[in-house]
């Protein structure tokens, strides 16, 4: 569509186009899914549309094209380099169903050396996902939160990489739905199943192990 709107930048332009430029055009961004007939019934709504040509507003459109262009071209610089990177440090995090390169590298790179942990639960306080507990005076509730401290960009993280994990792996989508099944929100289920990640995780790190998934 960003070559459609470069090249023809106003419903004019397109009901003006000579129809096997714009077929070509359709064509070759579609990968071959648009067709000649596709680019006549664009046209023919281009021309009996409403919509008004403003070269200003045309030369608008291009520079957002080529800005949208150039910074799709740097994601996919960085997210090689981070696929790279990853590859080197050949963490066992990967192994686990719906955990990706994007997501583990940001779980990594938050947790930094594992070794400064000594259990799960320390990274769990980390992220600020270890539960506590309303006080006052001498009663406590019953009724725990999140802490909402630490790294939220670890929190982040692992939050969705769980919803992931959880729709790839069957032994965390049954977690997922035994939690459910007691009454539990959804959110509140999910970060449930994210404890329980991240003490996979921890697991998988310390005894450079691969995760086994379940048959």
């Amino acid at each position: 569509i960003y070559n459609l709107l470069f090249e023809f930048s106003s419903a004019s332009d397109i009901a003006s186009a000579h129809l096997t430029r714009l077929t070509n055009l359709l064509n070759t961004s579609s990968k071959g899914h648009y067709d000649r007939d596709t680019a006549i019934r664009f046209r023919e709504a281009a021309r009996i549309s409403i919509g008004s040509h403003m070269p200003a507003k045309s030369l608008e459109l291009k520079h957002t094209i080529r800005l949208i262009r150039e910074l799709d071209f740097e994601i996919s610089e960085i997210e090689s380099e981070i696929k790279f990177i990853m590859n080197e440090i050949n963490s066992p995090i990967l192994s686990i169903p719906g955990i990706n390169y994007r997501m583990g590298a940001m779980i990594i790179a938050e947790i930094g050396d594992f070794n400064r942990f000594d259990s799960p639960d320390k990274i769990l306080a980390f992220a600020g996902l270890s539960p506590s507990t309303y006080q006052s005076g001498q009663l406590e509730s019953s009724h725990s939160h999140m802490e909402k401290r630490g790294s939220r960009y670890l929190r982040y993280a692992l939050f969705n990489a769980t919803k992931f994990v959880c729709h790839w792996d069957p032994t965390f989508a049954a977690y997922l739905e035994k939690k459910r099944s007691e009454g539990k929100h959804y959110n509140i289920a999910v970060s449930h199943a994210a404890k329980k990640l991240v003490r996979v995780i921890y697991q998988l790190q310390k005894s450079g192990q691969s995760y086994i998934k379940a048959a």
